[in-house]
């Protein structure tokens, strides 16, 4: 059921511990390491994970006690205690918060998943909403720790294959329209799925109707994983698998999606 936060549950204790393994023999100098993300080292990113993982906590307080959701001035002093940990602190500090964070969802019973509500960002989230938001943003950030130390890295398939149906809303948010009007079938593998990405004054990617599923027009090819990474800003040449593309360049919709 798409209200059932459970999968994204057992995907983000998935993402969690696949990470904590990750984080076991790295070194100092690996640490210090720059991260996918350009302003930031490996330590860093999990300083980062770290903060929000508290951040979250909050949030689902709050959603649990029928509150609204903490403002800005919570967060810096949860932000400024972060960044100024030392390196190893942030490693070791961040996979404990996180722990705790899985730990209290999966700990959550029946009645308190069917009564969270929180208004975040605008609208009426669930317990499964917030968990999705929580399992993306882990699972993006993990790779951009992985893939600083392998460039081969990709995106956790357990986590790709829930992340991928929800781009939607986060393409229509980050998306910086070009002025061009495209209409562009995009595919899929791993999990396959079918999307029509339309561009000019806005950006959505939204599910593909049966009779768009197939013609004549542009189209975009490529795995799963890899259209999350788009939508995040993380397609990059380098790091950008085989695609297959008809009458459109991924060079041109590269710039649209600068991440976050």
């Amino acid at each position: 059921m798409e209200n059932d936060p459970t999968p994204f549950i057992q995907a983000l204790r998935h993402s969690h511990d696949s990470l904590r393994a990750l984080a076991g023999p790295l070194t100092g100098a690996q640490l210090a390491q720059r991260s996918y993300c350009p302003d930031w080292s490996i330590a860093q990113v999990f300083s980062h994970l770290g903060s929000q993982a508290e951040v979250f906590g909050l949030w689902l307080d709050a959603g649990l006690s029928g509150q609204d959701p903490p403002g800005q001035d919570a967060f810096l002093p949860i932000w400024e205690a972060w960044n100024a940990k030392a390196p190893q602190a942030q490693v070791a500090d961040s996979l404990q918060a996180n722990e705790a964070m899985v730990q209290r969802l999966e700990s959550l019973g029946p009645g308190q998943r069917e009564r969270f509500r929180l208004q975040l960002f605008g609208q009426d989230t669930d317990l499964a909403g917030l968990a999705r938001m929580r399992l993306s943003e882990h699972a993006v950030h993990s790779w951009d720790i992985a893939v600083a130390l392998d460039p081969a890295a990709t995106v956790a398939p357990e986590a790709t294959g829930l992340i991928v149906g929800t781009l939607g809303q986060l393409a229509a948010w980050t998306g910086k329209p070009d002025g061009t009007r495209r209409r562009v079938h995009v595919s899929t593998s791993g999990p396959q799925r079918d999307f029509t990405l339309e561009t000019g004054d806005a950006v959505t990617l939204e599910p593909a109707a049966a009779g768009e599923r197939e013609g004549s027009g542009p189209e975009l090819r490529l795995p799963a994983e890899a259209l999350i990474r788009l939508v995040y800003g993380r397609l990059d040449p380098a790091h950008t698998p085989p695609v297959e593309t008809r009458g459109v360049d991924l060079g041109e919709l590269r710039p649209m999606f600068p991440g976050f």
